[in-house]
């Protein structure tokens, strides 16, 4: 059994200040969950504040981005040895990297090999545009993505990696992708993939989540599907009453 898994992706809100106050909202809410596993990605600056408030809760701790290299001259960016020390996890290729940041498949292959050599666990996000979407190029979009994105990465690592279907039509749209649409690519796509590069088994236990305007009011329909283990949620992970609801539903 593949245990369900939710992420709030704080993208550029909430200062420190704002942070301390937003999760003295949220924890009560999430403080008797069990069976979910519940991570927190806030901008850079907020991950020291926010995990000294986590700790002990069993909440983990996630960054929005990182640079593949260890060290080195690249003013400007927070390697995955810098984020070790505070964080579990990373997210890497989201969509609004990829669009506003130039961000390759090349690109967020460097940074998951780099975030597994050091400890932490890669959230890799894949999903295709409206335009490609229409066009009747998901698969093959998505395809590339999850292939590129695993290049080199060794089976004895795969089944800690989390992939994010975002479709990028849905993320901050409000406009969501269907529950069994969302599903279909799953288990159509990108379990299939991951089979092909590793093993029917090990596509299995690769947990794959759902994200895209995903809301307290559609969750629970997105989680009923056999092939979505979870979320990473936007917007509503800004909102008490939204991302507690979340997690509810995704506790089961």
């Amino acid at each position: 059994m593949r245990r369900p898994f939710v992420a709030g992706n704080w993208k550029m809100f909430e200062t420190a200040a704002e942070a301390r106050v937003l999760l003295t909202e949220i924890l009560p809410g999430l403080a008797s969950l069990q069976g979910v596993e519940i991570v927190i990605c806030p901008p850079f600056t907020s991950i020291l504040p926010v995990a000294a408030l986590l700790e002990g809760t069993g909440i983990g701790v996630g960054a929005q981005n990182m640079h593949w290299e260890p060290q080195g001259a690249f003013t400007g960016e927070v390697s995955s040895v810098m984020l070790a020390e505070f964080c579990q996890y990373v997210i890497v290729g989201h969509s609004e990297r990829r669009a506003y940041f130039g961000e390759t498949d090349a690109n967020v292959n460097r940074k998951v090999k780099s975030a597994l050599a050091h400890g932490l666990v890669p959230i890799i996000c894949v999903g295709e545009t409206l335009g490609e979407n229409e066009a009747g190029r998901t698969q093959e979009v998505v395809t590339r993505q999850v292939q590129a994105g695993l290049d080199g990465v060794e089976a004895d690592s795969i089944a800690t990696v989390v992939i994010a279907y975002e479709p990028v039509w849905a993320i901050g749209t409000g406009r969501a992708a269907t529950p069994a649409g969302a599903n279909q690519v799953i288990a159509g796509i990108i379990r299939p993939v991951l089979s092909q590069l590793y093993t029917e088994d090990l596509a299995q236990r690769v947990r794959v989540l759902y994200g895209g305007s995903v809301k307290a009011g559609n969750a629970a329909d997105f989680f009923q599907q056999a092939d979505i283990d979870g979320a990473l949620v936007g917007g509503a992970s800004l909102k008490a009453t939204e991302f507690v609801p979340i997690v509810t539903a995704a506790a089961g």
